[in-house]
């Protein structure tokens, strides 16, 4: 993605957030009203509650701005999305701090209401979505397409809506390293000693919260049980193979990470970028354990534009917002119903790095269980 997103960002971005959250004065939020029937944008729930979406356009304009946090460009294609909605809709994103996390997005809406500089709309790990909906911190919001989203992949008044996602993979420096490790067991092959990096820390970044799920099915665990998971990262410490340095375009092209457990989208997004720094990034989803989750989008409840936040919601669900993701080797959720329509980019699908099988997914309890439990066991397991 490919700055590392932290998903992928760690301390230092959180502790840089919390800093300016604090410091800001309060700005003043505007209440958007639609220029027909007097509809609040700010407690919409559907393109139908402006007249439709030409008049959810137009009020969107009229806000002139959107602001995003977290979203870094090459992290899902996100560059060429963010350049695209600005041209098309003539509304400037104000885009900071792209390489902050899940968590430092949900500090952002917490720290910043009442002020212009919060986030309107977020991009989260599946588990920030759930808690995030479970305080009251999201609009529901209903997308055009929202029917089309598969269930489960979305809260049923749209609270967070799942939009692209990916399996847990390996990536790897093919100059630097003699054979590529092809699953979790051989990330602890003595060749590997002090090579083995993630994007972020997992009790605050998605992609590495995934890897250590992961990990879990590698090994003995399974959706219900993620303690093996961080039982072989220790492991992986205590071996000496664990690189704490979190990984970053910068950090491959350095050698600093020369294998990265990271999001299929991320490691193969990051092949093409660094061939022509003369660097052979290879990607491996590890054949012991396969892990897909998907990303969700969320509208900040007290969003200073809440009209352009919508509007971006309806053009990330549209056929162009999602093969522009699918651009990005990221897996979009509605592409099951664009390839039935014809909508999808076939070609761009057909550059997917390959997986055998079906995904599968952890319910809303497993996943808030594996987060409490990594919560208590994940910095005992690495600094300990």
């Amino acid at each position: 993605m490919l700055t590392s997103r932290a998903r992928a960002a760690g301390i230092a971005a959180i502790l840089a957030l919390a800093t300016a959250a604090c410091g800001a004065a309060p700005g003043t939020q505007q209440t958007t009203e639609a220029s027909q029937g007097g509809a609040n944008a700010a407690t919409a729930t559907s393109a139908a509650d402006f007249g439709g979406l030409d008049k959810l356009v137009e009020a969107a304009k009229k806000e002139g701005a959107l602001h995003v946090i977290a979203l870094p460009p090459d992290w899902a294609n996100y560059g060429e999305i963010i350049e695209k909605f600005q041209a098309k809709y003539g509304i400037k994103i104000e885009s900071e701090t792209p390489d902050a996390s899940s968590a430092d997005e949900i500090n952002a809406v917490k720290t910043r209401k009442g002020q212009d500089r919060a986030p309107d709309v977020l991009d989260l790990g599946q588990s920030f979505a759930l808690s995030g909906a479970a305080e009251g911190l999201f609009a529901p919001y209903k997308v055009q397409t929202f029917d089309k989203i598969p269930e489960g992949q979305k809260e049923q008044t749209g609270l967070w809506v799942n939009d692209y996602g990916g399996y847990v993979s390996i990536g790897c420096d093919a100059k630097k390293i003699a054979t590529c490790p092809t699953s979790f067991q051989d990330l602890l092959k003595p060749e590997y000693k002090g090579k083995v990096a993630m994007n972020g820390n997992p009790t605050k970044a998605g992609s590495a919260f995934a890897g250590v799920y992961a990990a879990a099915l590698a090994n003995g665990g399974s959706f219900d049980d993620i303690q093996p998971g961080i039982d072989f990262f220790k492991k992986l410490k205590d071996t000496g193979n664990y690189n704490p340095v979190e990984t970053t375009p910068a950090t491959i092209e350095k050698g600093e990470t020369q294998i990265s457990i990271d999001w299929d989208y991320n490691n193969a997004a990051y092949a093409p970028q660094m061939a022509g720094k003369g660097i052979d990034w290879q990607v491996n989803i590890p054949s012991d354990g396969k892990y897909f989750q998907m990303y969700a989008q969320a509208i900040n409840k007290d969003a200073p534009h809440p009209a352009a936040a919508r509007l971006w919601q309806e053009y990330l669900y549209s056929a162009e917002g999602q093969n522009l993701f699918l651009k990005g080797f990221a897996r979009p959720v509605l592409l099951p119903a664009m390839t039935s329509d014809g909508t999808a980019d076939q070609a761009l699908a057909d550059k997917l790095p390959k997986v055998d099988g079906e995904p599968t997914f952890p319910t809303t309890e497993q996943v808030d269980a594996a987060k409490a439990k990594l919560a208590g066991g994940w910095d005992a397991a690495i600094s300990g």
